[in-house]
């Protein structure tokens, strides 16, 4: 599969993490590779007529929105499909999308029953375009267009710095009387806003500061990766392993097939 990447707009970067195109070759499927969470939302926009996708156990025709916030996902793309791709940061999806954040949390959704019409609209010119410089373009261009959606939340985006800035190492209670609102009503807004509660949120923070040392320190023995990440000990360790990967850590940091 070939992947190339571009430079986001001055104007998204705050909410824009990443856009590519992922183009498949015609000859076959690519392998089925696991997909961990990341907290993040993202669009993948179809722009041949091939079929995007097997996710699970489903095929996937047109561009859809996916959200791994706490759950994996095992993916296929087909043979001769190219699509887009928009990872916006956490919280930030919430802007262009005219839904509560928690109703797409580790879902799938097909992009036209959020974006109706103009789905379909997007699709046509990026299949016309000329190029992946156009495509790029073309879709950052909508994206401005649909970034008045929803006003932006000061309080949530001041609890989402504060748990990047502590990688996580924060408590909902400090994060509550930093915002001055009570935790039940933080809760809320975060599920509104990112799709996860503040405490699902930090858990899932701490699993990726985790893969993170697995991937950067291999020569860490488990144990030490799970202190660093703050784990309070080998069992909650391997527990969140199990339930965010499938498997135990051990597995993660030799398997080929799971991508982090």
């Amino acid at each position: 599969m070939l992947i190339q990447q571009f430079e986001v707009l001055p104007e998204l970067q705050s909410y824009v993490k990443l856009i590519c195109t992922m183009d498949c070759d015609n000859g076959t499927d690519t392998n089925h590779i696991r997909v961990l969470p990341d907290t993040c939302v993202e669009l993948f926009l179809n722009y041949t007529s091939t079929p995007l996708a097997i996710i699970g156990n489903e095929l996937y025709d047109r561009s859809i929105v996916t959200s791994r916030m706490s759950r994996y996902s095992d993916v296929q793309m087909r043979k001769g499909a190219g699509c887009i791709a928009i990872c916006f940061y956490p919280g930030a999806a919430y802007r262009f999308f005219n839904l509560p954040m928690h109703l797409l949390a580790d879902r799938i959704l097909v992009l036209s029953d959020l974006w109706n019409s103009m789905a379909g609209e997007i699709e046509s010119k990026l299949a016309d375009a000329f190029s992946h410089n156009e495509r790029s373009a073309i879709v950052q261009k909508y994206l401005l267009q649909e970034l008045t959606r929803n006003e932006h939340d000061q309080q949530i985006a001041h609890c989402l710095e504060k748990i990047r800035r502590s990688a996580g190492h924060i408590h909902v209670s400090q994060l509550s009387s930093d915002t001055g609102i009570s935790q039940r009503h933080l809760s809320r807004k975060f599920q509104q806003i990112v799709g996860l509660s503040p405490k699902e949120f930090l858990r899932v923070c701490r699993f990726i500061r985790s893969l993170d040392h697995l991937k950067k320190y291999p020569l860490l023995s488990l144990t030490e990766v799970a202190y660093e990440s703050a784990y309070y000990d080998q069992a909650h360790f391997n527990r969140d392993y199990k339930f965010f990967t499938g498997h135990t850590p051990g597995q993660v940091a030799l398997a080929s097939h799971i991508l982090y």
